[in-house]
């Protein structure tokens, strides 16, 4: 290897000629291995281009075919990333952003994604009636009560008669170990943009090509998904109804077009993330088609028995669910049988099933009175289902979090949802049903004093009105 690369800021004809006098290797190991040491080095850092394929092979006389095999080892591996056309470039493996309160902020934080504590069931009454005879290795996975209940949960809203049950430790493990027991590094996975920032995280660390599909008002939209498919992707990733961040649900009309859609590809992994089950005001309608071949239903506990309750259970055909239970085989990551007995004391006690409902209905008015103040202040907004809300700006997001923060607040901008280059960048995702009435009326004003602060203009009710009656107003 040659003397080390200046770490400046390089256009691409100075990085290609660059690393064509530092790239020796003549074997697509060797090349892949000079790659590697660069970025180790720091001469090539995150979004620089490598040298196409072809000027590279030219460079260094060998097939084009070996410097092929070179960048499909580095993608593999999780090093670059290739976009065809768009030439291959470092990987940046910069954190994605993560649900939960900004401990080190002295903000009041309206970013957090979370469930109101005080509308989480206490389980302490319940923790006395759930030991008993301890569970040994070599025990089923799934706890029989619990799978006796969760049965009931989850055939009635599917449409294949064969569906296997199981549980993990919560909706995102069920996805990553999905997702691993069904794809290897650079596969293709659609998933909805704007996005799950937990999903965003799980493909990036797994090493897959994420493949952006829109969402509108009625959820992942059609030609979206058909595109996606078209770029052969393997799984696809779809909330059927509060979707985080937009609150969208999928429709009746919409889901049957897309199980239309797929039927085409029974065999790609269809994972349906139901993450606020009980708590939804909306119905359940699912892509999942009676005769699709790989799919999975996914409901956590967290969103209604609380985050710290890490367990999911898990619908799928007979096969997936073969290859998910080897990856939860007792005594390597089986969930604890005291876990599942607990959540099936809750779930089945009549007192919580009523505090349930009550948190759903909260949650919907807290949303629905805080989009209406907006409305009222010049902000229009429109409510969805689950515990954010999605409010359209007239003006960058960040601009607006920012006037907030001088006010006060923690608020999040919408970019951190976003996969592909979508309007999400003049959104705003806000967690507000935790907020006293007068709370919530001074973050509505502070609200709209940051979007003029911003330079934006704010709507008049009747204006508002007359938009959304053309159609204007996005949902």
């Amino acid at each position: 290897m040659g003397p080390d690369l200046p770490t400046r800021p390089k256009d691409r004809i100075t990085v290609e000629r660059d690393l064509t006098l530092e790239i020796t290797g003549r074997t697509a190991a060797d090349i892949a291995a000079d790659v590697r040491a660069l970025i180790e080095r720091g001469a090539l850092r995150p979004g620089d281009p490598l040298p196409p394929v072809r000027s590279l092979a030219d460079a260094l006389g060998v097939n084009r075919n070996t410097a092929v095999a070179a960048y499909r080892q580095l993608a593999q591996a999780g090093v670059v990333i290739a976009r065809g056309r768009g030439g291959t470039s470092v990987a940046d493996h910069a954190a994605v952003a993560q649900e939960g309160f900004a401990t080190d902020s002295v903000l009041r934080d309206v970013a957090t994604g979370n469930p109101d504590p005080d509308r989480i069931p206490n389980p302490a009454i319940a923790l006395a009636s759930v030991a008993g005879r301890p569970v040994l290795y070599g025990e089923p996975v799934i706890d029989p009560g619990l799978e006796r209940w969760a049965g009931d949960w989850m055939r009635g809203d599917l449409a294949p008669a064969d569906v296997r049950l199981t549980v993990t430790s919560g909706a995102a493990d069920a996805v990553e170990r999905l997702l691993a027991q069904s794809l290897v590094r650079d596969d293709a996975v659609a998933l909805e943009d704007p996005c799950f920032l937990t999903s965003i995280h799980t493909v990036r660390v797994g090493g897959y090509r994420p493949v952006p599909v829109p969402v509108d008002d009625e959820g992942m939209t059609v030609a979206g998904l058909r595109a996606a498919l078209e770029q052969g992707v393997r799984a696809l990733v779809c909330t059927p109804r509060a979707q985080n961040p937009t609150g969208a649900s999928l429709t009746a009309r919409r889901a049957a077009e897309l199980r239309g859609v797929l039927q085409e590809h029974p065999y790609v992994l269809v994972i349906e993330d139901d993450h606020f089950s009980m708590l939804s005001r909306r119905p359940f309608h699912s892509l999942i088609g009676p005769e699709h071949r790989r799919w999975a239903l996914v409901r956590s506990v967290s969103k209604f028995l609380g985050p710290d309750m890490c367990l999911a259970v898990t619908a799928s055909d007979p096969d997936t669910a073969e290859r998910l239970a080897m990856r939860l085989s007792p005594g390597t990551t089986w969930v604890s049988h005291l876990l599942q007995r607990l959540v099936l004391a809750l779930v089945t006690d009549e007192e919580v099933a009523r505090g349930i409902e009550a948190a759903g209905a909260h949650y919907a008015e807290r949303n629905r009175a805080f989009a209406a103040r907006l409305t009222a202040l010049g902000v229009p907004a429109e409510h969805g289902d689950g515990l954010n809300l999605w409010v359209a700006l007239p003006v960058p997001a960040r601009d607006v979090s920012e006037q907030l923060m001088r006010r006060g607040w923690l608020a999040r901008a919408g970019d951190a949802f976003v996969l592909a280059d979508a309007p999400a960048a003049r959104r705003l995702r806000l967690t507000v049903h935790d907020l006293a009435d007068a709370d919530a009326e001074r973050l509505a004003a502070d609200i709209a004093a940051a979007v003029r602060a911003a330079g934006g203009r704010l709507e008049t009710p009747l204006a508002t009105e007359a938009a959304r009656g053309s159609g204007m107003i996005e949902r």
